[in-house]
């Protein structure tokens, strides 16, 4: 193993300055290109794979964001009819028609993005390799 692969912090620097440069071009390529911000697409896409609905404390842990951020994007998003929001017990978000069609519509031009900035740069034995690292943490 390299010394370099044994610094901590320069390893951790590669990993934001990757994850900088990827998320950069993939969102200028699919979500600018569809008028959604990165974080409409990422809670687009996140209820989207739940089947369209979920508590909303479930869809802030599964992004990590706190209560506040959550909230304020899903009022934006609302306002846009994206996604609406329904109070029984608690909080579930509910992905709204246009914004199913707003995703679907993206998905074409984020998957091939993806595909062009991240995975078609790897070996399948580094996606494989990635996927485990990246599923531990």
């Amino acid at each position: 193993m390299s010394e370099a692969a044994l610094d901590p912090v320069g390893l951790w620097s590669a990993f934001k300055r990757a994850h900088e440069i990827v998320r950069t071009r993939v969102i200028a390529d699919a979500a600018d290109a569809a008028g959604l911000s990165e974080p409409d697409l990422t809670i687009l896409v996140t209820l989207d794979k739940a089947g369209g609905c979920l508590r909303q404390s479930e869809l802030a842990a599964s992004l990590g964001w706190d209560r506040t951020r959550i909230s304020h994007q899903l009022t934006r998003m609302s306002k846009r009819r994206l996604v609406t929001r329904e109070r029984a017990g608690g909080v579930t978000v509910v992905l709204t028609d246009p914004g199913r069609q707003a995703i679907t519509a993206v998905h074409p031009g984020l998957d091939a993005a993806v595909r062009r900035h991240f995975t078609d740069r790897l070996s399948a034995q580094e996606i494989e390799t990635l996927s485990s690292v990246l599923r531990r943490l």
